[in-house]
């Protein structure tokens, strides 16, 4: 296992260990393939509203909805060591619950629409029970704990007038929680999941497509032919393969275990320690999600929660995608020079005029780039994506999408989906209970006021919610959430809104990498073989670029490309660059030689101090670096001399 790459059994073990949203039954006989159709049309209904079915919000997301809730209950099991080849009747009858209850606006949407507030009994019924239904495929997909602070919000709505202090308000009756919740477009039909039922659901259509056509495969060889020679080769190949896999995978688990159990092995093989080279894949593969032009599907609620085209989230988050990617890169480059790692070797690579000759298979991503910058909307451009993949599939043979790949990507997209469609229902109750009792408002002034109005406080207590909600939530909910309470708080301290967002959205995503619960580490050390925690602390030290970065866009903004010119951001990203330099080499403890305690100090205030926005900080900043590499290359320089003297 630690010089092979491992086997898919143990992939999708993986997988299902460390990803909920992957752990599906593994169904056989007439419910494998009734599941599949459902899949399969779950897909065309989304694709069909996109192109030519204009439906109502109040029809179109409970179908959605009840697609996904049907699907969740026969996939996913109730318990961990619920039986995985059998639905059961229980389930069935939940699934098929899902559907009533999600039917029940489609078939009497004008009554609902008219009698709005004054609901009858079955209207309250049926309510109640979605919302049951929506809690509990929440938890069985997403986890226990969106679920719980789902159900906390719920009680806090009911129980207002016995709340404490600044938490107390009216409250609410049942009546009047239900109807918000299931018949409104606040609550589980809200902007959540009109997100998921639009853009995010193409999007990720558009990467099931590209992994048919074996994209994820032929990342890993283009990522062998560009870095696989460099010093330390696979640590880089792992950096840059991760980055593009970001485009095709919304789940850093799933990109740990696709690309590393191809990349870790190969570390591990040329010389990386077990916990360095998981913590590498580990890392990068949450990196993916923040790297344009195809985020985590948080990027698509942001667009709508900012009310901003969603190019322009894609394009301010380009810099600070760059910059983290960059001192990864830099970190594996100083280790690899520290323990004198070589490359792969011209045999260890795969044939670079084979690899050069697939380019075509990145075609579809410079489409849909094209297609977001002429101003096309973000579902019609997934949807040309899906369809330039199969026309790009068609040039050869082995690329080529039969009718039965074609059915297989569509059934795997809405697979994909199905925690997306869990996630942001549940968290429309949450939103929805937000906006009923103002407390989204009133923790937004406790933050500030907890934080006695210094920005870099409410940053920083920002930053410890969304790790602690990231700790067994999703990105997608855990943005949701942290965006509806800190984000006006940083917004009210004057924060650019797109700035203020993306701050909590990159804190939701490396709560994936950073201790003591942090999946994609873990799921990385599975295959390593490595210790969990360590691998968590050590892809801690190497996202460091991912902890700094929010805070440099925050304080400057002309990171992430607002309000500012071409060459302002330009030099924001060369200073923090430079910066990053300084930062890697003293945290790996190398530069141009072995650097003692002193020096690595030195190295790293300086590169915090031009990692900092301004020239009151870039150049005591550059002068700290200067004097550390004027160190560094002096002891490098004598130490060669030692060598050359000894016989």
């Amino acid at each position: 296992m630690s010089t092979t790459n491992i086997n898919q059994q143990e992939v999708e073990k993986l997988i299902a260990q460390y990803d909920k949203e992957s752990a599906t039954r593994q169904l056989a006989g007439p419910m494998k393939w009734i599941t599949f159709c459902l899949l399969v049309l779950f897909s065309l209904y989304q694709l069909s509203s996109t192109l030519f079915l204009v439906l109502p919000p109040q029809i179109h997301r409970p179908i959605h909805l009840a697609f996904g809730l049907c699907l969740v209950y026969l996939l996913y099991s109730g318990t961990a060591k619920g039986d995985k080849g059998k639905v059961g009747l229980v389930n069935i009858v939940l699934a098929l619950l899902g559907v009533a209850v999600t039917m029940y606006w489609v078939f009497d949407y004008e009554g609902l629409v008219t009698r709005t507030g004054n609901y009858t009994t079955l209207d309250m019924a049926v309510g109640g029970i979605a919302i049951l239904l929506v809690l509990e495929a929440a938890r069985r997909v997403v986890g226990i704990p969106i679920t719980l602070i789902a159900v906390i919000f719920l009680v806090y709505t009911y129980l207002g007038p016995y709340m404490p202090g600044f938490l107390q308000h009216r409250g609410s009756d049942l009546d009047r929680i239900i109807g918000h919740s299931y018949y409104t477009l606040e609550g589980i039909l809200g902007t959540p999941l009109a997100v998921s039922s639009t853009f995010i659901f193409l999007f990720v259509l558009f990467g099931a497509f590209l992994e048919k056509t074996g994209v994820g495969e032929y990342f890993n060889d283009l990522s062998l032919v560009i870095a696989g020679r460099r010093i330390g080769g696979p640590a880089k190949v792992a950096v840059f393969s991760s980055a593009l896999q970001g485009t095709i995978s919304g789940s850093s688990v799933a990109n740990v275990v696709t690309s590393g159990a191809f990349t870790i092995p190969m570390m591990k093989r040329l010389g990386y320690r077990s916990e360095f080279a998981a913590a590498v894949e580990a890392s990068s593969s949450t990196g993916g999600q923040i790297m344009p032009p195809v985020m985590g599907a948080a990027a698509f609620l942001m667009a709508e929660f900012i009310g901003v085209p969603y190019l322009e989230i894609a394009k301010s988050a380009a810099l600070p995608a760059i910059l983290f990617f960059v001192g990864i890169w830099i970190m594996t480059h100083f280790e690899a020079k520290r323990l004198g790692l070589r490359g792969l070797t011209q045999e260890e690579l795969p044939d670079k005029k084979a690899v050069l000759k697939k380019m075509y298979l990145l075609l579809p991503i410079a489409i849909i780039i094209a297609a977001l910058m002429m101003n096309i909307s973000a579902e019609n451009s997934a949807i040309i994506g899906i369809v330039s993949t199969v026309a790009v599939g068609a040039f050869r043979k082995e690329t080529r999408m039969s009718v039965a790949d074609i059915l297989e990507a569509l059934a795997s997209g809405a697979r994909v989906a199905l925690g997306v469609v869990a996630a942001t229902a549940c968290a429309g109750i949450i939103v929805g209970t937000i906006t009923l009792t103002g407390i989204g408002l009133k923790l937004a002034n406790g933050l500030i006021d907890l934080a006695g109005g210094q920005l870099f406080l409410t940053l920083f207590f920002t930053m410890i919610a969304s790790l602690i909600l990231g700790m067994g939530t999703p990105t997608t909910a855990n943005y949701i959430i942290t965006s509806t309470i800190a984000a006006p708080a940083l917004i009210q301290l004057g924060v650019p809104a797109i700035a203020a967002h993306m701050f909590t959205f990159y804190f939701g995503i490396v709560a994936d990498i950073t201790p003591p619960v942090a999946l994609a580490a873990f799921a990385a050390s599975g295959i390593a073989k490595s210790k969990p925690i360590l691998t968590g602390v050590e892809s801690t030290r190497l996202a460091i670029a991912a902890f700094m970065a929010p805070y440099i866009f925050v304080v400057s903004p002309a990171l992430l490309l607002i309000d500012t010119t071409f060459t302002e951001s330009l030099w924001v990203m060369f200073t923090s660059t430079v910066g990053m330099i300084g930062v890697g080499a003293g945290l790996i403890g190398y530069w141009m030689a072995k650097m003692n305690l002193l020096e690595r100090l030195l190295a790293v205030a300086g590169g915090v101090l031009a990692v900092i926005p301004g020239l009151a900080t870039d150049i005591p900043g550059f002068i700290l670096l200067a004097l550390g590499f004027c160190f560094s290359y002096y002891k490098s320089r004598k130490q060669k001399q030692q060598v050359q003297v000894t016989p």
